[in-house]
């Protein structure tokens, strides 16, 4: 009888073709392909934000914004887009000798730029839409209080916050792939994001929309009043958030991201179902 799925040794090295695929994919396409995932990230994020700003009791705000934010994915998944985190099992690839290291670091590199591009988008359009207007400038000020909380994690727990992230992000890609059809793909990929997100790892693509939404809407003098009313923010805080800020923030998680993906993930099952063939 035909499974209703596919076996994990299939997912792997159905991978390992995907990874071929995005080396081999022309710089307009893949930079095109990377703004719309960066995009479609920062649109789960932006909306796991408007639904978790009024909430006060931590777990049920990121109960909420874990329903939310798997959104993203989802829309990657079905309608296209290179993601740089799930872009990291390209190494499956590189270890099967079926591409080289060099196609790799220029794929992610070119996914990371352009997935930068699309958060920011994002970041600059919720900006600007009046959103955040809403709650009396709740919005704006709780945008204010993720980004500067971003920027003030410990580097060391950045990485490791990112390993767990890109781990859970990397295995929702695996399950979705086992799965044949839409409600399958959609399960297999809620979980694993919903948990990363009420777990608060981090990930650099939705920190790319996070830390420039916040720096954005502290230009507005009245989210910087409310987030001083609402959070404690205080102005020495608001003036730290920068683009300079930001990257103490997305270096690490950035590390940590790779070492999830590559090591974790891709190093981990290349070496159970694919290492021998090698």
């Amino acid at each position: 009888m035909e499974l209703s799925y596919q076996t994990i040794d299939e997912v792997v090295k159905q991978n390992v073709g995907t990874g071929i695929k995005k080396t081999c994919t022309g710089t307009k396409r893949l930079l095109l392909l990377g703004v719309m995932a960066g995009f479609f990230v920062a649109i789960g994020a932006q909306g796991s934000n408007f639904a978790m700003h009024g909430i006060t009791d931590a777990g049920v705000a990121k109960t909420l914004a874990g329903v939310v934010f798997p959104l993203g994915l989802m829309m990657i998944v079905f309608l296209g887009g290179e993601l740089f985190t799930s872009g990291c099992l390209i190494s499956m690839a590189v270890f099967s000798k079926k591409t080289a290291w060099k196609c790799m670091v220029r794929t992610l590199c070119l996914i990371y730029i352009s997935n930068f591009v699309g958060a920011c988008l994002m970041a600059w359009m919720i900006t600007h839409s009046g959103q955040m207007d809403y709650s009396g400038g709740g919005v704006g000020a709780f945008t204010i209080k993720v980004a500067v909380g971003k920027i003030g994690v410990d580097p060391m727990e950045a990485v490791i916050s990112g390993i767990l992230c890109n781990v859970l992000v990397c295995l929702a890609i695996f399950m979705a792939g086992a799965a044949k059809d839409i409600a399958g793909k959609c399960l297999a990929i809620f979980f694993p994001i919903f948990v990363f997100v009420i777990s608060g790892f981090e990930h650099c693509v939705a920190n790319m929309y996070y830390i420039p939404a916040g720096i954005f809407a502290a230009k507005n003098a009245d989210y910087v009043m409310k987030a001083e009313e609402l959070y404690g923010i205080t102005a020495q805080q608001v003036s730290a958030l920068d683009w300079g800020s930001m990257f103490h923030n997305l270096i690490p998680v950035t590390i940590g991201n790779m070492i999830g993906g590559m090591v974790f993930v891709g190093l981990a099952y290349w070496s159970l179902y694919l290492k021998k063939e090698s």
